[in-house]
């Protein structure tokens, strides 16, 4: 299950052909904004998020600005440079806007308070952008991405004191994990493109933020044997073979640098073999995305069968969804990351079965049903956010405490 996702529309250049060059170019001189480069990094970071890092071109993101691809070059030495500045300048951002925030002098409670609105007017204002180092963050060099998520483990680590403050009983793997939980529940608005007023939704994420903070977390499980038991046959299809390895390719290096050829080796077989069962790499890709949806679709029928109301629906649909999801965590970040790889034609279908499945899910809820789409897709966070904070470690224990974290935010 994924949200659905809508593209960035870039306007074409428009160059200034004044009739005295040198006097155009004193005069652009002049004019150019003291802002600029912050313009470029934003424009490139929604152009990055909306879209990906491969299909964006330079020219486009600097003709959205108003400039030419030359002038963009003046601030910036080619694409993976605006990749960095856009996702360092977004993470320091958000951080400067925490600590500002950020009181001593209150309760926890008001502490959290400040921050949580803070933190959520900001990513309210910067929307199509916030998606960024979420899904993006892949194509770091190591380097850039471990100064980045230090950043991050700071922005962390701001609403982990007045947490663990508020609940002083609770150990450390609790108050991290309710940390990142708050933070991925307002982040979960730049995953889709639904519209709700500012009115609304900075107090839909205040409820689903303190649903977090008061939720009571399963025990968390024992550090992991040093060799854990294996489970499961493996399966013999190629053509299921091909899936499951073309997901963790895609996941580990993105859809681009990923090659048909590696993705055969992986399974034993040559390139030439891989077109039996797939025409293309996109073929491939589709079949990834219609055969989680499936998945989820089935999900969904199951938990409605088995539920005693509408409650217990949707809690067990969270808890088949954590545990599809911890089975194969890269389907998410290729999902947002690599969806505009599709066809046009095969993406309106996606969208148009994910969209399904979010109502779905949605109609179980009471109260607003496009605030209920907006729990869903924060309860879809929190396995992608949540599961990236313990390495998707698909033990029992550790699945139950996420499925918690859901049913906060579903149900308040």
């Amino acid at each position: 299950m994924v949200a659905e996702r809508s593209e960035i529309d870039l306007a074409p250049a428009r160059p200034d052909r004044g009739s005295r060059a040198g006097a155009t170019a004193a005069s652009s001189a002049r004019r150019r904004p003291k802002d600029r480069k912050v313009q470029i990094i934003r424009a490139a970071a929604r152009a990055f998020s909306e879209r990906g890092y491969y299909p964006v071109g330079v020219d486009e993101i600097a003709a959205e600005v108003g400039i030419s691809g030359p002038a963009l070059y003046r601030h910036f030495t080619n694409k993976y440079a605006l990749l960095v500045a856009a996702a360092e300048e977004g993470a320091r951002h958000l951080l400067n806007v925490a600590v500002a925030a950020d009181d001593e002098r209150l309760d926890p409670k008001g502490r959290l308070d400040r921050l949580i609105r803070a933190i959520g007017e900001h990513t309210i204002e910067i929307r199509r952008e916030a998606g960024l180092y979420r899904w993006e963050r892949r194509y770091l060099e190591p380097a850039d991405r471990t100064r980045i998520k230090k950043i991050y483990d700071d922005l962390n680590n701001t609403l982990a004191t007045p947490i663990a403050q508020l609940r002083p009983a609770a150990p450390p793997a609790d108050v991290a994990m309710l940390a990142a939980g708050v933070l991925s529940a307002i982040a979960s608005i730049s995953a889709h493109r639904t519209a709700l007023s500012s009115t609304k939704l900075l107090p839909l994420q205040h409820d689903m933020t303190w649903a977090i903070l008061r939720a009571e977390l399963p025990a968390a499980p024992a550090e992991p044997d040093t060799e854990p038991s294996v489970r499961g046959i493996p399966v013999t299809s190629k053509r299921e073979q091909l899936l499951t390895e073309a997901i963790r390719i895609f996941g580990r290096q993105g859809y681009h640098e990923a090659s048909i050829e590696e993705i055969g080796a992986a399974v034993g077989i040559n390139a030439s073999s891989v077109y039996r069962y797939f025409a293309s790499k996109a073929d491939l890709l589709a079949a990834a995305f219609y055969r989680t949806g499936d998945r989820l679709a089935i999900a969904i029928t199951e938990a409605l069968a088995e539920a005693t109301s509408k409650q217990d629906a949707a809690r067990r649909i969270a808890d088949r969804y954590a545990k599809l999801s911890f089975a194969m965590p890269e389907i998410m970040p290729v999902y947002y990351a690599e969806f505009s790889n599709l066809p046009q034609a095969e993406q309106h279908k996606l969208r148009a079965i994910q969209r399904q499945n979010v109502l779905e899910w949605a109609n179980l809820l009471d109260g607003d049903p496009v605030e209920a789409r907006f729990r869903v897709h924060a309860a879809i966070g929190q396995v992608i956010d949540v599961g990236r904070l313990i390495r998707f470690d698909s033990r029992p224990a550790h699945v139950a405490r996420v499925t918690a974290l859901m049913d906060a935010v579903l149900l308040g």
